[in-house]
């Protein structure tokens, strides 16, 4: 396992849905930002998307965030309209290519887009950098060919940096295969920051997963030798099939329910 000692660990809370908060290496993070309040959202011909839990904090209660890691632009379960309004405010929002071209018109050099395994060092305070790469992530079940036309481009996130652990930031993906690529590039992952729930809609691929079950996202933790791993995206949306009851299930029977975090942390 890595040799970062268990006191490295950083506090990392969860806010609902895909949202968690959490400072590295000096620098303040949010993944896809999602306040708006319990509703139906959604657009004509896509699939009705209902909020059914508020969120554990409002933007305003976050104090000042550095960097946005934003999975996919596309979709309101990953960023609301709330979400939209506060990258404005935000120096750095990191997502997909095609979501860094859309948003470039309302934010400008304040988004970026990463492609696979594409990286950018960010400035730490103290000195030295934060360094974050763009790895696969799959939306769905089947090739790139077959999921993204139909759910959008998706990117996950790995950080590293000079004495910091190794933190994983699945996003919405799917896909074990892209987790086994990552986990050989980085492995062992000293934090992993895991989108479960296993959405499903019946007229999306068969009603498979869009995102990890619990029993994936178990192997996933697995697979990247993760000392540390808090579940996100899978509470406060209808289209979210297994909750926290599942992931403790599925961890407890992989021999990993020691690993588990849920992100209750300042």
């Amino acid at each position: 396992m890595s040799s970062v000692p268990v006191a490295a660990d950083f506090p990392v809370r969860v806010l609902g849905g895909p949202t968690a908060h959490f400072e590295y290496g000096g620098l303040r993070f949010l993944t896809d930002p999602t306040f708006d309040a319990p509703g139906d959202y959604g657009r004509p011909g896509r699939p009705q998307l209902t909020k059914t839990a508020p969120s554990a904090s409002g933007p305003g209660d976050l104090g000042p965030i550095d960097v946005v890691l934003l999975s996919h632009d596309e979709h309101p379960d990953n960023l609301d309209t709330s979400g939209r309004a506060l990258l404005a405010r935000i120096p750095l929002t990191l997502t997909t290519p095609s979501g860094g071209e859309r948003l470039r018109e309302s934010l400008g050099e304040r988004v970026r887009g990463l492609g696979d395994w594409e990286s950018l060092a960010l400035d730490r305070p103290g000195g030295g950098t934060v360094t974050v790469t763009g790895v696969p992530a799959l939306h769905g079940p089947g090739s790139r060919e077959q999921v993204e036309p139909f759910t959008g481009q998706v990117v996950g996130f790995v950080l590293t940096g000079e004495g910091l652990p190794t933190v994983y930031v699945s996003g919405d993906n799917a896909s074990l295969d892209a987790v086994r690529e990552i986990a050989g590039r980085f492995g062992p992952v000293d934090t992993a920051l895991l989108f479960a729930g296993a959405p499903r809609f019946p007229v999306l691929f068969d009603n498979q997963v869009l995102v990890l079950d619990s029993a994936m996202a178990a192997e996933a933790a697995r697979l990247l030798g993760a000392r540390r791993v808090v579940p996100v995206h899978y509470d406060s949306w209808a289209h979210f099939t297994e909750g926290g009851d599942e992931l403790a299930a599925a961890f407890t029977a992989a021999g990993l329910a020691d690993r588990l975090d849920w992100g209750k942390g300042a």
